[in-house]
């Protein structure tokens, strides 16, 4: 049986680097350094991230997704029934998100998030249909 060690979410961040002005079109070799895998966790990971800015939409065809504000704001934008359904998340609060749901990110001010990441992650740059 694999040895479990205590992570410092402090520690991990330590070693992130914050990406400013994010956007839809960042690539992932633009924002590799801004996040970072705490451990893998079933059938993907636990993750930590710092930016300001704005992701691409993405979802999660096999699970739901585990989000946390451990630092700033973000609204987290939901895409239910083609209408963008929109969640304002602070210090401390978390959303969970459904599995297949398209979601993206506006965080101008910044943020510091963990989250809880089936795998695989579908992306798009555009508004996409809703599931």
């Amino acid at each position: 049986m694999p040895k479990s060690v205590a992570i410092t979410i402090g520690d991990a961040f330590s070693r992130v680097k914050f990406l400013e002005n994010r956007a839809p079109e960042t690539t992932d070799e633009e924002a590799k350094d801004a996040f970072a895998l705490l451990s893998e966790y079933r059938d993907g990971g636990i993750y930590i991230a710092h930016y300001a800015g704005f992701s691409e939409w993405e979802r999660h065809p096999n699970g739901d997704e585990f989000v946390q504000v451990l630092d700033g704001e973000t609204t987290l934008i939901l895409l239910c029934n083609n209408q963008e359904q929109r969640n304002r998340l602070t210090s401390d609060q978390i959303l969970v998100v459904p599995k297949g749901m398209w979601h993206r990110f506006e965080s101008p001010k910044g943020v510091k998030v963990m989250t809880i990441t089936p795998q695989p992650t579908e992306h798009s740059v555009e508004l996409p249909s809703s599931r």
